[in-house]
C-alpha cells in the first residue's frame, strides 16, 4: 500500500472546500426553486401592483371597483363602496368586528383580500334586512338593548344570525360559541344572547315589532 499517493490537505484547505460545495449546493436549488417558480407563473395570471378591475358580488348586486391586490375586502367594501355598517377595529383578525358572509360562512373581512372575494357571494350587514322590513336578529338587537358603542353590533349580529341560519333553535351555549371570537369590550354579551335566543323562540314576530310596515303577504 505504499505506493498509494498520500493527500496532504490542510484544516484551512477542507474549510474551504466544504463552503464552496455547499454555497454551490444553495446556489443551485436556489436556482431550481426559481425556475419552478417561474414555470408555475407562467399559467396564471399575476396581479398588481398597479390597481386592477374587478367584480364583487355583494348582497345580491354585481359591483365593479378597481383596487390594488393588496386591499382588503374591508377596505374595499368601506372605502369605494360605501358600506360602512363593516367595522374596522382591530384590523388584525383578533375582534370579529368586521365579520360578513362569504357564501353564507362568516368571514373576517379585514382578513380578506378583496381580490379573493371574486366570484363568491358576499353578505355584509346592510344585506341582511330587506328594505325596510329588519332582519329578526337585528331587531331583537334594538329590542333587548344589545349595543352600547355599537362598534362590535354589526359583526355580532352577522354571527348571531349565521347561527340561526344554520340552527334556528340554538341554546345558550350554541349562541355563546358562536360569539366567542366577537369582541366586545361594552359587555353586553347577556343582552346579545338574550336577543339571538327571543329571535330562536319567536321567529319573524320579532322583526314585525319594530316594523311599522310589515310587508303584505299574499
Amino acid at each position: 500500500m505504499s505506493d498509494t499517493p498520500r493527500i496532504e490537505v490542510s484544516r484551512r484547505g477542507f474549510l474551504k472546500g466544504a463552503g464552496l460545495t455547499a454555497a454551490t449546493t444553495v446556489l443551485d436549488t436556489a436556482s431550481a426553486i426559481a425556475h419552478d417558480t417561474h414555470d408555475a407563473a407562467k399559467g396564471s395570471a399575476v396581479l398588481g401592483p398597479a390597481a386592477v378591475p374587478i367584480k364583487l358580488h355583494i348582497n345580491g348586486q354585481e359591483h365593479a371597483v378597481t383596487v390594488e391586490p393588496r386591499y382588503t375586502l374591508a377596505e374595499t367594501l368601506r372605502d369605494q363602496l360605501n358600506l360602512t355598517g363593516t367595522k374596522v377595529v382591530c384590523d388584525r383578525g383578533s375582534c370579529s368586528a368586521c365579520t360578513i358572509w362569504v357564501n353564507g360562512t362568516p368571514q373576517l373581512a379585514c382578513m380578506t383580500l378583496a381580490i379573493d372575494a371574486v366570484g363568491h357571494k358576499i353578505t355584509t350587514i346592510e344585506g341582511l334586512s330587506r328594505g325596510d322590513q329588519l332582519h329578526p336578529i337585528q331587531a331583537a338587537f334594538i329590542k333587548h338593548d344589545a349595543l352600547q358603542c355599537g362598534f362590535c353590533t354589526p359583526g355580532m349580529a352577522m354571527s348571531c344570525a349565521a347561527l340561526l341560519e344554520r340552527n334556528p333553535k340554538p341554546t345558550l351555549a350554541d349562541v355563546k360559541h358562536a360569539v366567542s371570537g366577537n369582541l366586545c369590550r361594552c359587555g353586553t354579551y347577556p343582552k346579545v344572547f338574550a336577543a339571538t335566543l327571543d329571535v330562536a323562540q319567536n321567529g319573524n314576530k320579532t322583526a314585525r315589532l319594530l316594523d311599522p310596515n310589515p310587508a303584505q303577504e299574499g
